[in-house]
């Protein structure tokens, strides 16, 4: 009979430790879970941050020092064998080189609808520059209680239409056979960046739930920036839509550090080379 007892005690206790050891399998295969799910987000706020913060520094001086670089290589190359004067000369050279750079006549002669979509895109990207520098500290350009950026929208949306044109532009004769690899990824970059800029937008203001970052936020990040703080953006910026503003400024920052080695220096140029021709 004792031995008929333990028997059964033995029993009784593997079935428990058997019941017991798939509950503990689970709560174990949980824990594990959880636990790489913390690790990867924290991983995804750590590359955010950096794109966020650090790299814009980065970024900034790349530009700057790509710049200083383009201008010294232009100085040190040696003379034109030939003169750049046009015929006939004009009687006040610096308004002739204004006219010729912003208003492109002979584009305009030549290639109505490319001149009208440069004109577009070019307005376009001025005033979208403009909607940034109003969101940096000190500087109004809208009334300071406006959650809108300069434009609400329009100004994305005006400055992503003439680039999907360019896109499509290159893939006809002869620009087709003009085209280099580069000009494809520079047209790509662009549209993309402005792209996320206008999914920013558009979630922000035209959502059901109204805005979900105001100018005011992303002024406070700019604030954070210029006083080096190097805080979290997440502080600041909320909302789902934070990976789309990550996203977009990583794009910026990459086209920040092609842009001295890129077509787009024209805009750094044009000016002063339009002038060196009327003289």
């Amino acid at each position: 009979m004792a031995a008929q007892a333990v028997t059964d005690a033995v029993t009784a206790a593997t079935g428990v430790a058997a019941a017991a050891a798939p509950a503990a399998d689970a709560t174990t295969a949980a824990s594990a879970s959880q636990a790489a799910h913390t690790g990867l987000a924290l991983v995804v706020d750590r590359i955010d941050y950096a794109i966020m913060v650090p790299l814009v520094y980065v970024a900034i001086l790349a530009l700057l020092a790509g710049i200083v670089w383009r201008i010294v290589v232009i100085m040190r190359s040696p003379a034109q064998p030939y003169p750049l004067r046009l015929y006939p000369a004009a009687r006040m050279p610096g308004l002739a080189a204004l006219g010729e750079t912003f208003t492109m006549p002979q584009v305009r002669k030549h290639k109505p609808l490319f001149w009208v979509l440069l004109m577009v895109y070019h307005v376009a990207f001025l005033l979208l520059i403009l909607g940034h520098l109003d969101i940096l500290p000190g500087i109004r350009i809208l009334p300071a209680g406006s959650r809108h950026m300069l434009g609400a929208g329009a100004v994305g949306v005006a400055v992503t239409l003439p680039v999907l044109y360019f896109i499509g532009r290159r893939f006809r004769s002869p620009v087709r056979e003009l085209s280099t690899p580069a000009d494809y990824l520079l047209l790509l970059l662009l549209l993309f960046l402005f792209l996320f800029g206008d999914m920013m937008s558009w979630g922000n203001s035209w959502s059901a739930h109204g805005f979900v970052m105001t100018k005011q936020d992303f002024g406070k990040y700019f604030d954070g920036l210029a006083r080096f703080t190097f805080a979290d953006p997440r502080a600041v910026l909320h909302g789902s839509h934070y990976h789309f503003v990550v996203i977009h400024v990583l794009l910026a920052e990459a086209l920040f550090v092609l842009l001295p080695f890129t077509k787009i220096m024209h805009t750094f140029f044009s000016v002063p080379i339009n002038l060196l021709r009327r003289r």
